[in-house]
């Protein structure tokens, strides 16, 4: 079997049978809290998620959309302290996958496991879509920008790259993100401070409208429908954070700092959606023609228009504007980057644990880094990219919204999966009972709720999205059901075959399985 160009001969990790991080070949205390705090925060791609969020948002909702950004928070903010709380007690790569499995048994632990890593394909095919288009219209090509086939082959450049970065080490990768982020950051707050300047100034915009306390009154949502669908679209904006989780083997003081990153990031981006999506709907409106936020036309981007209309096309205007596409394509391909780092740990761990093929559990023994995994990972992205970009852009559209559904079902088993674990502990203390019970099941059952809705109501009218399948027993069903259940289904014929190929970790699984004993749980 060759090697990766470059490479020494990989080592396989050893078999991990017990807590602790750094059992499996990675390089510990590479990563601070700074540092994770920054990798979380740049897993979510707040310029990117908003790009091509915020006006899906706006034309399901109208002008409650700050609000929904906000409610979206709360399951997120309830399933970090679940990953907070897990990784005290098992700061494994895995995460879900070994926490799922700790709780609930191999099979829910390995479909666990199987949601992140189905999740950040799918949402890589978009992520180097928005990377390439940026790419060009960064430098004017506009042309290029324009053509399907120019944009998938920026975008298979961009995925490359990142895996690249990845492979050869988490520092490289961590001191990156530091400086995406302080790009991203600073240029969001410049344009929603500039543009809420410009709507309360004297010669406001035409578009404009001033901020209002309905915006924030959830029940003024038009009906359950359209308040799901947003939450559901909200929640993708948040999503990522984990990745700061993932990395915990290589971060100092494992059981703790990788939590207290997941639970900042989380209260950060609050914080940053907060800001601008009042401001960008302040400065825009809601208006379905122009730079308005309910023009579907700029459902997939609003935030390359908005550059220009808040800064001007010329002077140092100008310059701004041409930042803000930068910081877009920035964010995407850091999150292309940050969106490798987890589905690499989690093969990788699964590998560690004999619930994939040894040869994902490999580390490169200079880069301290998984070596297959991450590859293969990096290939399985430009695949489904570009067997997508084939197919349809319709497709690829609707593959993007099902994401909604892999995040919610990992997000939500390991919300179950905390409960559980520490079942026997809860009553120990006030603090026990809400950190280790309350708020991880209110956020499991959240998410389980959003996902139900979501999956066999919302997403399932052959009329939203852009594609229908005709179903033989289920008649037309919408096509981001399709993709998305489809894909955890795929999870689970993979997983028979892998019980059947090599069944060590569905028979004898190397983690415990009993709950946490209430004399020796953090």
């Amino acid at each position: 079997m060759s090697t990766p160009p470059g490479s020494q001969t990989p080592s396989t990790a050893p078999r991990s049978t017990g807590s602790g991080a750094g059992e499996k070949g990675l390089k510990t205390g590479a990563l601070g809290l700074v540092s994770s705090v920054a990798i979380g925060l740049a897993s979510t791609a707040p310029a990117y998620s908003l790009a091509a969020t915020l006006g899906i948002i706006v034309v399901g909702v109208g002008l409650q959309a700050p609000i929904i950004t906000i409610l979206a928070f709360i399951p997120m903010l309830l399933i970090a302290f679940s990953y907070k709380e897990l990784n005290a007690s098992d700061p494994d790569c895995g995460t879900t996958f070994t926490w799922a499995a700790r709780a609930f048994g191999p099979r829910t632990g390995w479909m666990g496991g199987w949601g992140i890593i189905v999740a950040d394909i799918i949402v890589m095919a978009n992520l180097a879509q928005i990377a390439g288009v940026y790419g060009f219209q960064l430098f004017g090509l506009d042309s290029l920008a324009n053509s399907t086939t120019w944009t998938t082959v920026a975008g298979v450049v961009w995925i490359v790259v990142m895996t690249w970065i990845c492979y050869i080490g988490i520092e490289l990768s961590a001191a990156l993100q530091r400086w995406l982020l302080c790009i991203e950051v600073v240029m969001l707050v410049l344009l929603s401070v500039t543009a809420l300047v410009k709507v309360y100034g004297s010669n406001p915009p035409s578009t404009a409208i001033t901020v209002d306390g309905s915006w924030f009154n959830p029940f003024e949502v038009s009906s359950s429908t359209a308040f799901t669908a947003g939450i559901l679209s909200a929640v993708f904006i948040y999503w990522g954070w984990d990745t700061a989780v993932s990395v915990n083997e290589e971060t100092a003081d494992a059981a703790r700092t990788p939590g207290r990153a997941a639970v900042i990031s989380t209260v950060l981006l609050l914080l940053i959606y907060a800001l601008v999506s009042t401001a960008a709907m302040a400065f825009a409106g809601v208006g379905t023609e122009g730079i308005g936020l309910g023009n579907e036309d700029n459902s997939g981007d609003v935030l390359s228009g908005l550059g220009d209309a808040v800064f001007g096309t010329s002077g140092f205007g100008g310059f701004l504007s041409k930042l803000m596409i930068f910081m877009v394509l920035t964010s995407s391909a850091a999150s292309t980057q940050t969106t490798i780092l987890p589905t690499a740990r989690t093969s990788f761990s699964m590998a560690a644990h004999k619930a994939l093929p040894s040869h994902f559990g490999r580390v490169h023994p200079r880069h301290l880094t998984p070596t297959w995994s991450t590859i293969g990972m990096g290939l399985a992205s430009i695949a489904f990219y570009v067997l997508l970009t084939a197919i349809s852009g319709n497709v690829l559209a609707d593959s993007i919204a099902s994401v909604g559904l892999g995040i919610a079902f990992y997000y939500g088993l390991t919300g179950f999966a905390c409960v559980w674990y520490y079942r026997k502990v809860l009553t120990r203390s006030v603090k026990d009972f809400v950190l280790k019970g309350v708020a991880p099941l209110l956020g499991g059952l959240m998410l389980l709720y959003f996902f139900c809705y979501g999956a066999f109501d919302v997403y399932a009218d052959p009329d939203y999205g852009s594609t229908s399948i005709d179903l033989p027993i289920f008649g037309k069903t919408g096509g981001v059901t399709v993709i998305g259940i489809g894909a955890l289904v795929l999870g689970v014929i993979l997983m028979l075959v892998q019980w059947a190929v090599q069944g060590s970790w569905f028979r004898r699984p190397d983690v415990p399985k009993e709950a946490a004993d209430p004399a020796t749980a953090p």
